[in-house]
C-alpha cells in the first residue's frame, strides 16, 4: 500500500522542516525547484523540442516555487516566459525572494521575460511556447476558482503545449478532489508526498501522470504520520490471492450461489456466474427463473442452474425466498443482484434474504443495492458485507443528490462503512474500497474500456469468487479490484479500449492472475 496524505499534514511538514529541523523556509522552496526542475526534465524532455517555456506564477508559495523553478530552467539554456498574478510589491517572504533573483537572472538572459498579468490576451505570449507550467495556487486553496484564475485555466487548457501542474493543479480542491475548472496537466509534480485528493474526483482526471518530488525533509516525518488512504499496489493483489491445498476439490475450494438475472435483464447474471469460476472458485450456481432456465443453461460455461418457481413472471419474488434457503446455507459467498429487476415483489425479496441471513457472507450488487433505498439498509444487518454499487446506485440508496456525493466522496463511503459494519466496492474511475475501519483503498489500474454495460458484473462474480476461497475480506476485495482492472489493462496488448466486451475481461481473468503471480514468485 502506497499512504496518502491529507493538505493538512503536508503543510505541518513545511512547519515541522522550518521549526524542528531548523531548514530556513528558503531553502525549502530551492529544494523544491530542484525537483521539480529534475522531475520535469526528465518526463517531458522530448516534449520541449524548441526549448521555449511558460510559467504562470501566482501571488503565494507556489508561484515563489514557479519563480525559482523558471531560474532553472533560464540557467540551463531555456527560454522562460513567465506571467505573474502580481506585481513586485505585491510578493512577499520567499515568493518576494524568488520574483528578484529571477528578475536578476533574466538581466543576463534577455530572450526570457517576466510579464504582469493584466488580461487572458497576455497568454498569447504562450503560443510558440511547447511547456506550460501551472504554478498559480498551492494547497491552501479552496472551492471554486474566483477571476483572474479561472479564465487563466480555461485558456491554457486550449493551448496545444504539454502541461505541468506544481505540486496540484490549479482550480483542484484537495480536500474534496472537486473543481468546475481545472487546469488539466499532463504530469504533476506533487511535492513533499502523495496526497489523497489528486488520485479519484478532478484530481484522477486532472493531474495526468503523478510524480512525487522533494523538500528536501526525507521520509521520516511521514512515517510517523497516520493514514487512513492508501493506494493499492500489485503486491497487496498477490498477497490477497487465496491459497491453494493439494487436497482441494470442487466443494472446498469455495462455493458461490449467485441470485442473478431475470427475464427483462438475463445477461448480466451470466456474467457474474461465468466469472466466479476464473477466479478459481470451485462450484458457482445461478438462481435463475424457472420458466426461460433454458436460456440460462446455454449461457452459462461450467456453472450449474437452480431454477426456481417464477410462476412464468420471469423476475423472483419473495415466495421463491424459501426455495433457495438450502443454497443460500449451503454456499460460502451469495452474490445478489445483478439484472435481477425492480420490482416490488423482488426487492422484497432481496430484503426478506438478508433479513432471514444475517450471518452469511453477501455480495449486493446492482437491483440488491437499490433494494436497500428509502434507508431500508438501516432496518437491516450489513455487518461484514460488501456492497459493490457505482456512484449514482449509492447516491440513491443513501438518499443524496450525485453532486452532493461527487463532493464528499470519501467522507461519505468511510461514514456509510463503518457506521452499518459493511465493506463498500464504490465501482468507478477509480474503483474506491471502503472497510469498516475507516479507510480507503485506491484502485490504480485500469483504462476507460471498462466504462460499458457488464463489467461491473464481472467484477462482482470475481470478487464473490475471492470471497468464497478466504476469511480476509478486505484482502480478497483488494486482489479482485485490482485483477479485474489489470485484465482490463492486458487486453489493450490486442485490442484497443473501444473493441473488448465484458465477455472478453472473463476470458483474461486468468491471465491476469497469472501475470501477478509471475510478478512476485
Amino acid at each position: 500500500m502506497i499512504p496518502l496524505y491529507t493538505s493538512q499534514q503536508v503543510r505541518e511538514a513545511d512547519s515541522f522542516a522550518i521549526n524542528t529541523l531548523g531548514i530556513p523556509s528558503i531553502v525549502l522552496m530551492e529544494n523544491a525547484a530542484r525537483s521539480l526542475y529534475a522531475a520535469i526534465t526528465e518526463s517531458c524532455d522530448q516534449k520541449i523540442e524548441n526549448k521555449n517555456v511558460a510559467i504562470v506564477c501566482g501571488k503565494g508559495n507556489n508561484g515563489g516555487d514557479g519563480f525559482a523553478l523558471a531560474r532553472h530552467f533560464i540557467v540551463n539554456e531555456f527560454t522562460v516566459k513567465i506571467i505573474s498574478l502580481g506585481a513586485e510589491e505585491e510578493f512577499k517572504g520567499d515568493a518576494l525572494t524568488n520574483f528578484r533573483i529571477t528578475k536578476n537572472i533574466i538581466a543576463e538572459y534577455p530572450s526570457s521575460k517576466i510579464l504582469i498579468y493584466e488580461s487572458v490576451k497576455d497568454l498569447s505570449a504562450f503560443d510558440d511556447c511547447s511547456l506550460v507550467i501551472d504554478a498559480m495556487l498551492g494547497t491552501g486553496s479552496r472551492g471554486e476558482l474566483a477571476e483572474p484564475y479561472k479564465e487563466i485555466v480555461a485558456k491554457l487548457n486550449l493551448l496545444n503545449a504539454f502541461k505541468v501542474a506544481v505540486d496540484l493543479p490549479t482550480g483542484l480542491d484537495l480536500e474534496n478532489a472537486s473543481g468546475d475548472v481545472v487546469f488539466n496537466a499532463d504530469i504533476t509534480v506533487t511535492l513533499s508526498e502523495f496526497k489523497t485528493g489528486l488520485f479519484y474526483g478532478k484530481g484522477y482526471i486532472n493531474c495526468g501522470k503523478i510524480i512525487k518530488g522533494s523538500i528536501g525533509i526525507g521520509n521520516e516525518y511521514y512515517a510517523k504520520q497516520t493514514a487512513t488512504d492508501y493506494l493499492i499496489e500489485p503486491e497487496d493483489a498477490y498477497y490477497g490471492l487465496p491459497s491453494k491445498n493439494l487436497d482441494q476439490h470442487k466443494y472446498s475450494a469455495g462455493k458461490v450461489f449467485v441470485i442473478a438475472g431475470s427475464g427483462k435483464l438475463p445477461g448480466a447474471s451470466f456474467l457474474t456466474t461465468n466469472s466466479v469460476l476464473r477466479t478459481g472458485a470451485g462450484s458457482s450456481i445461478l438462481a435463475f427463473p424457472k420458466s426461460i432456465k433454458t436460456l440460462a443453461q446455454r449461457k452459462l460455461a461450467s456453472a450449474v442452474v437452480r431454477a426456481y418457481d417464477d410462476e412464468g413472471k420471469e423476475f423472483l419474488s419473495d415466495t421463491n425466498v424459501k426455495e433457495l434457503d438450502e443454497k443460500i446455507n449451503w454456499a460460502n459467498v451469495i452474490a445478489m443482484g445483478p439484472g435481477l429487476g425492480r420490482e416490488e415483489a423482488t426487492q422484497n425479496a432481496v430484503r426478506e434474504i438478508l433479513r432471514t441471513h444475517k450471518t452469511k457472507k453477501f455480495v449486493i450488487d446492482a437491483d440488491a443495492v437499490t433494494a436497500l433505498g428509502n434507508e431500508e439498509f438501516k432496518k437491516l444487518s450489513l455487518k461484514g458485507k460488501v456492497l459493490t454499487p457505482h456512484h449514482k446506485e449509492f447516491a440513491d440508496m443513501i438518499g443524496m443528490n450525485l453532486d452532493e456525493l461527487g463532493r464528499n466522496l470519501l467522507i461519505t463511503g468511510k461514514n456509510f462503512s463503518t457506521e452499518n459494519g459493511c465493506y463498500v466496492v464504490l465501482k468507478g474511475a477509480p474503483t474506491i474500497i471502503f472497510n469498516p475501519a475507516g479507510e480507503a483503498f485506491i484502485n490504480t489500474v485500469g483504462n476507460p474500456g471498462l466504462a460499458k454495460f457488464g463489467s461491473g458484473d464481472v467484477l462482482t462474480g470475481m470478487i464473490a469468487g475471492f470471497l468464497a476461497q478466504t476469511e480476509e475480506i478486505e484482502e480478497a476485495l483488494i486482489s479482485a479490484v485490482y485483477i479485474h482492472s489489470l485484465a482490463a489493462d492486458l487486453l489493450l496488448e490486442e485490442k484497443t479500449e473501444y473493441g473488448y466486451t465484458a465477455e472478453d475481461l472473463i476470458q483474461e481473468i486468468p491471465n491476469a492472475i497469472k501475470f501477478i503471480l509471475k510478478s512476485f514468485i
